[in-house]
C-alpha cells in the first residue's frame, strides 16, 4: 500500500468515525501497523480513484483454533452508501481471512443497528448490546469457513 493510499484510508476513517459520528478517540492506533487493510476504490488506483470503502483484518492473537481473526474499522464513504460496497468488503474480508488464517473464526464489534447486515454474512451476536463512545455496539462472531 502506498503512503498516499494509507493517508486516504485514514482520512476516510477519521471523517466518518471521528467527525460524522462525533466520537473523539484515537482512531489511528497500534493495531493499524499489524493489520491488513482492504480497500475498495471508486476507480482503478492508477486512475487516482478515491477510496470508496475499507476495513482492516487483525490476525489471531494466538495459535488456538478458537482464536478469532478480528475485522474492524469497516467504513463506506458517504457518497458510496447504498451501493452495496459494504457487502463487497465483507465478502472480501471473509475470503481473505479464510485464505490467510484457515480454521479461525471471525469477530467484529458491530454498531447495534447493523446487526442484520452482519447476520447476512453469517455473524451471530455473542454479547449484550453495550455503549462504546456513545454508540450502541454488539460483539458478533462467525464460524470459520
Amino acid at each position: 500500500m502506498t503512503p498516499a493510499t494509507l493517508h486516504a484510508l485514514f482520512m476516510l476513517r477519521v471523517s466518518v468515525f471521528v467527525v460524522e459520528q462525533a466520537c473523539a478517540y484515537q482512531e489511528i492506533d497500534a493495531a493499524d501497523a499489524i493489520a491488513e487493510h482492504l480497500v475498495l476504490r471508486a476507480a482503478d488506483e492508477e486512475q487516482g480513484g478515491a477510496i470508496a470503502g475499507c476495513l482492516r483484518l487483525l490476525p489471531p492473537e494466538g495459535d488456538g483454533p478458537d482464536t478469532p481473526v478480528r475485522i474492524g474499522r469497516i467504513v463506506v464513504a458517504p457518497a458510496w452508501r447504498g451501493a452495496r460496497l459494504g457487502d463487497r468488503l465483507m465478502l472480501e474480508a471473509i475470503d481473505r481471512a479464510g485464505q490467510r488464517y484457515p480454521g479461525h473464526p471471525l469477530m467484529l464489534s458491530a454498531q447495534a443497528h447493523l446487526q442484520r447486515f452482519y447476520a447476512r454474512h453469517g455473524f451471530l451476536p455473542v454479547s449484550p448490546v453495550y455503549d462504546e463512545d456513545g454508540i450502541a455496539h454488539v460483539d458478533m462472531r462467525r464460524a470459520a469457513a
